[in-house]
């Protein structure tokens, strides 16, 4: 079927090539920047005859998509294109001025999942500081918001607590476009890059991924279909813990387990709570890598029945409280890859969550706590908003 929406890419190749004709252009992208019929933007690029395409840059699980999380990744030259491709998830997070010498603007093409803890909304926010401080344009291709644009949850980050994993102080789903949140930070945050956001054509707010019609490419290795995205912004929490978020199974961010788990106690558990559009199974299953890698780990598996009804920050609370309340002193936050900061707190962007959930307070009280943050947010992102 003909896809109902055109990506940034699509357009700009259509009707907007002259944004960037007669211009040395540096592509922020990986594996998701495709066109609607699936070519690669960058080779799309790179073929074009009024395009001077100079360099690569590429995110965390690198600009082919076949990296693990947290590996670090270092910068190469294409075999494919010959072009320099330099790693923004290694040596350096941010474009450095001799990586942009041969550049007059960047161009930005990368499909996110709308949840905050995604690097690749850190990658943006630090090639557009860096555009603004070398003086080159950024054009942003914009894409749809996977798990639609109108849903909002969760906690503010705190300053405090940002880090890659969460760049600016917005809601862990903050229900915005990467154009969106780019037009956000340039002004909220004073960047003031000189940015053009190129937009999706035929996308609306209400919209699933499903709904577009467009190809489904894997946005990063463990998070394979929509389904493992819609969960996501809840089961990523498990991060934090000694409990696996389902990384090395076919079902990543849905499963959810440990070893020293009973998965039926938990599945009864959770279903009791008659949590909304989400039901739980329970099962075993061995995780081929990460943790408890090659071990049997009771757990559950979410099933999103009505994904308008499901809140999926709530439900990875509540999924956390039930385990600590049926299996006491099990649960280990740990210490994260700052020294001073459990990593639990750095996804979350806050150490309240996790303080109040060891103060045994339930997750719809701990929902209530970040209410007015959030309504104070969705008043200023609707400045932002570009689609209806």
């Amino acid at each position: 079927m003909k896809p109902k929406v055109q990506f940034g890419i699509d357009v700009l190749l259509k009707e907007k090539i002259g944004l960037i004709k007669d211009k040395r252009i540096g592509l922020v992208t990986n594996h998701t920047g495709v066109t609607s019929s699936l070519e690669w933007t960058v080779d799309v690029l790179h073929k074009h005859p009024k395009v001077n395409l100079t360099c690569l840059f590429g995110p965390e699980h690198g600009i082919r998509g076949d990296v693990q999380d947290t590996h670090k990744i270092d910068s190469f030259t294409d075999a494919r294109t010959g072009l320099r491709v330099f790693s923004l998830y290694g040596e350096h997070y941010k474009p450095t001025p001799d990586m942009m010498k041969d550049m007059d603007a960047f161009v930005y093409d990368i499909q996110e999942v709308g949840a905050r803890y995604y690097t690749y909304i850190a990658t943006m926010n630090r090639s557009m500081e860096a555009a603004a401080e070398q003086d080159k344009e950024f054009i942003l291709l914009d894409r749809p918001n996977p798990i639609n644009g109108t849903t909002v949850e969760g906690n503010i980050l705190e300053e405090r607590y940002r880090s890659f994993v969460g760049e600016r102080e917005t809601p862990i789903r903050y229900g915005m476009t990467m154009g969106e949140l780019a037009q956000m930070f340039n002004k909220e945050y004073g960047i003031g890059c000189d940015l053009t956001v190129v937009k999706a054509k035929g996308w609306r707010r209400k919209m699933w991924y499903d709904e577009t019609r467009l190809p489904w490419v894997i946005p990063s290795p463990n998070l394979p279909t929509l389904d493992s995205a819609m969960a996501y912004p809840g089961t990523c929490l498990f991060e934090g813990c000694n409990i696996s978020e389902g990384r090395g199974t076919t079902r990543p961010f849905e499963t959810i387990g440990a070893p020293w788990i009973d998965g039926f106690k938990l599945g009864e558990k959770l279903a009791s709570f008659k949590l909304p559009g989400v039901g739980f199974r329970g099962l075993y299953f061995i995780p081929t890598f990460g943790k408890f890698a090659g071990e049997i780990c009771g757990g559950v598996q979410l099933h999103v029945h009505d994904r308008e009804k499901f809140r999926s920050v709530l439900t990875g609370l509540k999924m956390i409280k039930a385990i600590m309340d049926l299996f006491p002193g099990r649960i280990e936050f740990r210490k994260g890859w700052r020294e001073d900061d459990y990593s639990f707190d750095l996804l979350a962007g806050t150490a309240s969550i996790r303080e109040q959930l060891l103060n045994g307070v339930e997750p719809e009280e701990i929902e209530k706590s970040w209410a007015k943050d959030l309504k104070a947010f969705q008043a200023k992102r609707r400045r932002y908003l570009l689609y209806p």
